[in-house]
């Protein structure tokens, strides 16, 4: 039996560098992953930062400011609670792509040992790991939205200590409609 002629075409140089071409995607997927475990160590450090700041609020107290202040802090722990679930499930999404594209890395080898019979293999581990990437860089997308509503959220409530602290308002030049960071 003589060899496909895409094997005959194929040397092994060749076939490893069909393996190695996901390294690039899995290197992308790699640094979003870590850059996603930072985002999700200083969400997990501003919740901590605002149960301490919310043991401090004086009990039984109703003044505007502590009022206002818990209003900001329950607030503030919504908006983290929802970017924490997003982010772990944005982890986990990155990880199994990044276990996708080492599949097709693998996989290319393997299929090219069976004559390509099995070339459809690697192509699938190659398209779900970059599907994957790509609804990973979505949920990113999601989240940094969340982290910004959040940050807005917080600096209005700053405005106002500002302007009741000082009897000057706080001004503060909003971006032209359609500027990043809307809602």
């Amino acid at each position: 039996m003589s060899a496909s002629p895409l094997l005959e075409l194929l040397s092994a140089s060749e076939i490893l560098s069909a393996m190695i071409t996901p390294a690039l995607l899995i290197s992308a997927t790699g640094t979003l992953a870590l850059a996603t475990t930072n985002r999700l160590g200083r969400v997990v450090d501003r919740v901590r930062r605002l149960a301490e700041i919310a043991e401090d609020l004086p009990d039984g107290v109703a003044t505007t400011e502590v009022v206002e202040k818990r209003a900001l802090i329950a607030d503030q722990i919504r908006w983290h609670s929802q970017r924490l679930v997003l982010l772990q499930r944005t982890i986990v999404t990155l990880y199994t792509a990044i276990g996708l594209l080492v599949g097709a890395s693998l996989t290319v080898g393997l299929s090219a040992t069976t004559r390509w019979a099995l070339g459809w293999i690697p192509v699938g581990f190659g398209l779900s790991g970059a599907t994957a990437l790509l609804v990973a860089a979505v949920m990113l997308i999601r989240e940094s939205r969340l982290a910004v509503r959040g940050t807005l959220t917080e600096l209005s409530y700053v405005r106002e200590v500002v302007a009741r602290k000082t009897t000057v308002p706080l001004v503060i030049h909003e971006k032209p409609e359609g500027g990043q960071g809307e809602g």
